[in-house]
């Protein structure tokens, strides 16, 4: 899987030392109102969830909007899957599943909405992963990504007491305007790149981190919510997420 800061086995790892996977994915999961609208708006019938695996976004477009959801990722594991279903009351036949390298597949199928959400910023080149996104995109199709931002505050906390999962990310990759600009060069309409979110920190490795460090983290991820909650705003510093949406 050329191009990638991770491997099968970095995943396999990563998904099997998960606990409480399988939840209902609710109406008002994170980034819903984004997508609520790009389904008011298109009315799209078939979407893909790349790299989102155990493809909660996949599950969220079925379960609430009926739309016929794919998901597509480089590993899938089977039982965690089956789990993440089960307590959506979905089976696996409700969700189109394809395990393959994104980088394999050279004449997709195309579909109304195509997104991912936490997958770029895996990769060295930004351009041409997200040109890999757009090439499932029908024409008239919307592209929707989300990453993390770890270019202000909760970076800080990553690369302080998790670096091994820092240096996992592209942390470039994390520029509203260079997203928008590849999606400008891609030929992409209505381009739309934005940081996302009041105020948010975590670690991957929570478990594994002292109580005074859980303590610190605490604190400061109370004060963060504090301030965004009385004078809402989207920033580099404080922002948890950034989103990039595009028509083709």
């Amino acid at each position: 899987m050329s191009n990638t800061l991770t491997d099968r086995s970095f995943w396999s790892k990563y998904w099997e030392s998960k606990k409480g996977l399988a939840f209902s994915v609710n109406r008002n999961y994170l980034f819903h109102q984004h997508l609520s609208a790009i389904v008011e708006k298109k009315q799209p019938a078939e979407a893909i969830e790349l790299g989102g695996f155990p493809g909660y976004y996949a599950i969220f477009l079925k379960k609430h909007f009926h739309i016929s959801s794919t998901l597509l990722d480089y590993f899938v594991h089977p039982g965690i899957l089956q789990q993440v279903l089960q307590a959506n009351g979905l089976t696996e036949g409700d969700i189109h599943v394809i395990e393959a390298d994104l980088f394999n597949c050279s004449t997709p199928q195309q579909y109304d909405l195509v997104l991912s959400c936490g997958l770029i910023e895996h990769f060295n080149d930004t351009r041409d992963i997200i040109q890999r996104h757009v090439q499932f995109v029908k024409p008239g199709g919307t592209l929707f990504i989300t990453l993390p931002n770890f270019r202000g505050v909760n970076g800080w906390f990553q690369k302080e007491f998790d670096l091994e999962n820092y240096e996992k990310h592209n942390i470039a990759s994390m520029d509203p305007d260079l997203l928008r600009s590849i999606a400008v060069e891609l030929n992409l309409k209505d381009v739309k790149a934005s940081y996302y979110g009041g105020f948010s920190v975590w670690l991957e490795n929570k478990n594994s981190v002292s109580a005074l460090t859980k303590l610190f983290m605490k604190s400061v991820w109370f004060a963060g919510k504090v301030i965004t909650k009385t004078f809402r705003f989207e920033s580099r510093a404080l922002s948890p997420y950034i989103v990039l949406q595009a028509t083709k």
